[in-house]
């Protein structure tokens, strides 16, 4: 592959913006699709991201009390019987298993879409006091839900999350602990993805099945569709009842507990490559890339080039950065697109004339902009410039997720608004039929509720409005 072609091969952004996906996907050696249908084979490269995701959020959840633990894949199908609503909001995805070991099983088992019936059956045995509560845990793991139409780290029929649960004496223990979640969400994405996102309350139809509350966190993707980044849920008392979740209050009277979960996945993967990715490929956000420096030899057949090389990759991995060497036989040129593709925020080119001048030449993935840094003293300009990086790629996305948002008042600037790519916020009565019947006359659905100002009618149906919601179309 030449090294002018070597980019040429995406598809354009623009103007197969589906195609260009998967491209990135298969060129950047993130996942594979996997013989199974529905499911995918994540890469060293693509797990690397994941894997920086788990780190920062599993030290968070640490600060915040929260302990891990690990709980069975496989779940009685009565369990998931119990709980009315969440049963008919899973039931068209459940993968269930029949026979097992050359027998027919006595009852049913569900390959799990969630946990929040198994934990509440373990909470039914450890919770018995209010010393007990607040109860919070989180597990690392897989889910399966078997999905009709799929599509790598968006949606798959099984995929890889955290899901944290958490169980409370009060109502409003359970809501504080429900938005603390929600916020550490939103930081998530702005600190560690540099991904800007809507933020709010879901609507009744979009709430989880079986929540009195949803909150989400929606991303806006290049082609203008939203994503659900992630979700907390207040879980109210609907399965502390349906598990017997009780404590012995300190008057000394058995009371219902409350409870809550909250989950991202790895379909933030899928965020981070559709909000930030451009027509030469990936763009990863400095805190989150696998790799955050590419230290590339020019002429390294010269005395002195490759030395200099990995002298200065120690000094830039001591000091706590993701640094490598591209040291393949490969020409410049292919080095940089491949650089470029694979979204390394920053390449660092060290040639004989650099040693002499005793800098090397800089080029960020962001912007492009090509610069010099001197020897001295790198690792600290290193990490001014990796800061900036951050900030300019939030910036960025943030200036063209506010500039997608248009408000309109009737439902014909509603459907035009989100067929050109934008997200429409409108007055809306809350139905969930009036929002149902949108859904399938148009495939838009409400993300997150904006504001609860009820000054005008609802855009879609006419009648009075519960509140402004943003509309768009998903992934």
């Amino acid at each position: 592959m030449s090294d002018k072609n070597f980019v040429k091969d995406l598809a354009d952004i623009d103007k197969d913006f589906s195609k260009w996906y998967t491209d990135i996907i298969l060129k950047c050696n993130l996942a594979d699709y996997s013989p199974v249908r529905g499911c995918m084979v994540i890469k060293p490269y693509g797990y690397a991201i994941w894997e920086q995701i788990q780190e920062y959020f599993d030290k968070r959840l640490k600060l915040l009390g929260v302990k891990n633990a690990y709980f069975p894949m496989f779940i009685p199908e009565s369990f998931l019987l119990k709980e009315a609503e969440h049963v008919e909001g899973f039931a068209p995805e459940v993968a269930i298993v029949t026979k097992a070991g050359g027998e027919e099983l006595t009852e049913n088992l569900i390959v799990r879409p969630t946990s929040e019936t198994i934990i509440g059956s373990m909470f039914s045995k450890w919770i018995k006091s209010y010393r007990d509560l607040p109860y919070k845990i989180n597990q690392w793991c897989n889910v399966v839900r078997w999905e009709k139409t799929t599509r790598p780290f968006l949606r798959t029929s099984e995929f890889l999350w955290q899901e944290g649960h958490s169980v409370h004496l009060d109502e409003f223990d359970a809501k504080e602990s429900t938005i603390q979640m929600f916020d550490e969400y939103i930081k998530l994405c702005k600190d560690l993805l540099a991904i800007p996102v809507l933020s709010g309350k879901k609507t009744e139809k979009e709430k989880f099945a079986g929540a009195d509350e949803t909150y989400s966190i929606e991303a806006r993707m290049h082609d203008g569709k939203c994503l659900q980044s992630g979700t907390s849920h207040n879980l109210g008392q609907h399965f502390t009842k349906a598990f017997d979740i009780k404590y012995l209050s300190s008057e000394g009277i058995e009371k219902y507990a409350y409870s809550t979960s909250y989950g991202i996945s790895t379909r933030l993967i899928g965020a981070i490559i559709m909000v930030h990715g451009d027509n030469r490929g990936l763009k990863l956000p400095p805190r989150v890339a696998p790799i955050q420096i590419m230290i590339i030899p020019i002429a390294s057949h010269k005395p002195g080039v490759i030395e200099k090389c990995r002298e200065i990759k120690e000094i830039l991995l001591s000091n706590g950065f993701r640094v490598e060497i591209d040291e393949s036989d490969n020409t410049p040129g292919f080095k940089f697109n491949e650089c470029e593709l694979q979204g390394i925020p920053l390449r660092l080119e060290i040639g004989p004339r650099d040693i002499e001048n005793n800098l090397a030449t800089a080029v960020r993935r962001d912007n492009l902009e090509k610069f010099t840094i001197g020897f001295d003293a790198i690792e600290q300009s290193v990490k001014l410039i990796l800061d900036e990086i951050h900030n300019n790629m939030y910036n960025t996305a943030l200036k063209q997720l506010n500039d997608s948002i248009i408000e309109v008042d009737n439902k014909k600037d509603l459907i035009k608004s989100v067929d050109n790519g934008k997200i429409a916020l409108c007055h809306h009565c809350g139905e969930i039929d009036c929002e149902k019947a949108l859904q399938e006359e148009t495939s838009i659905k409400s993300r997150v509720i904006y504001d609860y100002d009820t000054s005008k009618p609802c855009a879609i149906c006419g009648k009075k409005s519960k509140y402004r919601v943003y509309f768009g179309k998903q992934y």
